[in-house]
């Protein structure tokens, strides 16, 4: 029998078929193939003896939160406690154009915003590159995205992910959390992942997080999912330009101009960075 992985708790694995649900543990196999099912994996099932006997090939995969066959991914953002990071949302935007799964951005805490001039600019620019942007208290807006897709809810501790899919579904009462004041970062309200039927898609609510690597890709990886670096490259004087010390780079020239934010650049620079850091 085929079903899709909603739920994963103490390696105990919850399939779904058609609206009925199964607990299933895996069958050994899996050990020695050093292959493991996954919340969103389809997989085939023995229902009686609920044992996952076989996964099917996946669309795609993230590592952090560890979910596969992804549509899309909201990006929360806060704007404040925590502060915003354009580092860390810029991190997502190229993990997630590299796993072929259309961003989406959410900014949430708005409201919490003595001053919005700065988020507004911000907001303004990430739509202008080709984003599809939200702001959290606009939760029919995000609802009307939700309908036929598997959509995954990521973004950094303390961002707000359970209080927006609280809005988004009223009977599921997710617990949110304080923000520490020490770290300055939330603290962990959600312990596993889990598909939940929202809007007639499934949402996948994940564990927070405070880091994210580029597993599996490099400098060139990095360079083509800057969605306007990408789009801009064939002006560059180079074919293989890396927008660093060469000359005749039109996409520098486009930050010098403002037509690219610096922050976008900065950030581009540190990623290219810490790739060559890890090699050493």
């Amino acid at each position: 029998m085929t079903g899709r992985i909603i739920k994963l708790i103490s390696n105990k694995w919850t399939v779904e078929h058609n609206k009925k649900y199964y607990e299933c543990s895996c069958v050994g196999k899996f050990r020695y193939q050093k292959a493991s099912p996954i919340v969103g994996d389809i997989v085939e099932f023995d229902k009686d003896n609920k044992i996952i006997t076989s996964i099917y090939p996946r669309r795609n995969e993230l590592i952090r939160p560890p979910v596969s066959n992804v549509d899309q991914a909201l990006i929360l953002v806060s704007c404040r406690e925590p502060s915003f990071s354009s580092n860390l949302l810029d991190k997502m935007l190229v993990v997630i154009e590299y796993n072929n799964i259309t961003p989406i951005i959410c900014f949430t805490k708005y409201d919490l915003l003595d001053d919005t001039t700065e988020i507004d600019e911000i907001i303004s620019y990430y739509k202008k590159i080709g984003y599809q942007v939200f702001i959290n208290n606009e939760p029919d807006n995000i609802k009307s995205i939700l309908k036929d897709k598997v959509s995954v809810l990521t973004g950094q501790t303390g961002v707000g992910k359970s209080s927006l899919l609280n809005k988004l579904k009223d009977d599921l009462n997710l617990k949110t959390g304080e923000i520490s004041k020490a770290l300055g970062r939330g603290r962990h309200t959600t312990r596993h992942v889990e598909l939940l039927e929202i809007e007639k898609g499934l949402v996948a609510d994940t564990p927070g997080f405070s880091s994210l690597d580029f597993v599996g890709m490099d400098k060139q990886d990095i360079k083509d999912n800057f969605t306007e670096f990408y789009a801009n490259q064939d002006k560059c004087k180079y074919k293989d330009c890396l927008h660093l010390k060469e000359d005749g780079c039109f996409i520098k020239k486009l930050v010098e101009e403002g037509k690219i934010r610096k922050s976008r650049y900065i950030n581009y620079k540190k990623f290219i960075e810490s790739m060559v850091d890890k090699k050493r």
